[in-house]
């Protein structure tokens, strides 16, 4: 058992609290929540000092396996080196504050495990295993004049692709029965033209109508979901229509995709601080022009998306989408919306919302009697300055607790 007291508590219920709580946890879970103190017969004190006590945040766009930014090249990464290098990864993310992570494609099963018994530490892992992509869509990674087979063993099984190639209404549920045996959370596609990839421009639409709608109903009928990397209003008012729960990236949105959107309660996982970093760092990291270019597009349009979807009422979680070194600007997505949204309404993004995102509304993203015991000690009011949370890599967020054990624990 411990006991938190002195806590300033934030959360979605708590936007402006100056009352100071105890919080008990008690086998991983918030047992107990009270103004002032609780009794603490056989419990561990520890006293945070007024100091801001709020639930560990939620990214739901990561690619943990990403150590390359070039994603084809990180594909032919030998898979020993490739998982082992998604150790320090997901470390860094724990460390940052995350203690949950949505990964939209790449890592596996044996990831989520190893971070469950303790082998290696990362935060709470909901695995999409291989996205999947039509032929010459966003993870197909071929140039133009590579015809080689993309996919020679009929399923991408490196543990560095982040992606595996299907085509065709029968090929797509069982790649999506694959993926959930398994063990994937939820089931990501590749919806439209992207960033990262060689041969398909940002404006093509991709899988056919029918081949998403096998995707939404395989899904479903595994009790999940679907995620869709779209960019353009016609492709992200397609897959909204057609089922798809959550819409990631969305930069190229227009008013009408939006209303689409709310009507049909899709969310948006904009990843606003991957366009920075690549433009900042991206050709030192080995992305051509052709893709630094229309990550420019991008990066100028996605500030916009962000009013057009809060004027839309579309509830947004937070995404990173970093890869290779850039993963370590992860918290800079925080500031990157606050100057458009509001710090509050960012941090209730990064908390609650990715909760409801992630199918645990209650459990993840609140401090609440019988939520896990996932929780950050901040140096600071993250409401009145969001800066507490990027500097330095987390240097002000002094206590991250996950499922009730400290990964650091503050004052020691």
């Amino acid at each position: 058992m411990i006991i938190l007291k002195n806590c300033k508590v934030l959360d979605i219920h708590h936007p402006d609290d100056a009352t100071l709580y105890s919080i008990l946890v008690v086998d991983g879970k918030i047992q107990r929540i009270a103004a002032g103190e609780l009794p603490a017969k056989d419990a561990a004190v520890v006293d945070v000092a007024g100091k801001t006590v709020m639930p560990g945040m939620i990214d739901c766009h990561v690619h943990v396996i990403a150590s390359v930014a070039n994603l084809g090249l990180n594909g032919r990464l030998p898979n020993t080196l490739a998982i082992l290098r998604a150790v320090p990864i997901l470390q860094g993310m724990l460390e940052r504050g995350f203690t949950s992570v949505r990964d939209a494609g790449g890592a596996d099963y044996a990831l989520t495990r190893a971070i469950e018994d303790g082998t290696i530490d990362g935060p709470r892992l909901f695995i999409s295993g291989k996205a999947l992509s039509q032929t010459g869509g966003h993870a197909d990674f071929r140039d133009r004049y590579d015809h080689s087979d993309p996919d020679p063993c009929g399923c991408n099984r490196n543990a560095g692709a982040i992606g595996r190639i299907v085509d065709g209404v029968d090929a797509i549920r069982k790649a999506v029965r694959e993926e959930m045996r398994s063990g994937a959370n939820q089931i990501k596609i590749m919806a439209s033209g992207g960033v990262a990839s060689p041969t398909d421009p940002i404006g093509n639409l991709q899988f056919s109508v029918d081949e998403i709608k096998a995707v939404v109903e395989e899904a479903q009928s595994h009790q999940t979901y679907v995620m869709a990397h779209a960019y353009t209003a016609a492709a992200i008012s397609r897959v909204a229509r057609l089922g798809v729960k959550t819409i990631e990236h969305g930069n190229l949105i227009d008013d009408e995709a939006a209303a689409v959107m709310a009507r049909h309660g899709t969310y948006a996982v904009p990843t606003l601080v991957t366009y920075d970093a690549m433009s900042k760092v991206g050709k030192q990291q080995g992305l051509s022009d052709d893709t630094l270019a229309k990550n420019e597009n991008v990066r100028l349009q996605g500030i916009e998306a962000l009013k057009i979807l809060q004027r839309h009422g579309v509830k947004m979680g937070i995404g990173s989408d970093l890869l290779g070194d850039m993963q370590q600007y992860q918290t800079e997505e925080l500031e990157i919306r606050a100057k458009v949204l509001g710090n509050f309404e960012v941090i209730c993004q990064a908390t609650a919302i990715g909760a409801e995102i992630l199918d645990r509304q209650g459990k993840l993203g609140v401090i609440a009697e019988g939520a896990y015991a996932d929780l950050l000690v901040v140096d600071g009011n993250p409401v009145e300055d969001i800066s507490v949370l990027v500097k330095n890599q987390g240097e002000k967020i002094v206590g991250v607790m996950k499922g009730g054990t400290w990964v650091r624990q503050p004052f020691l």
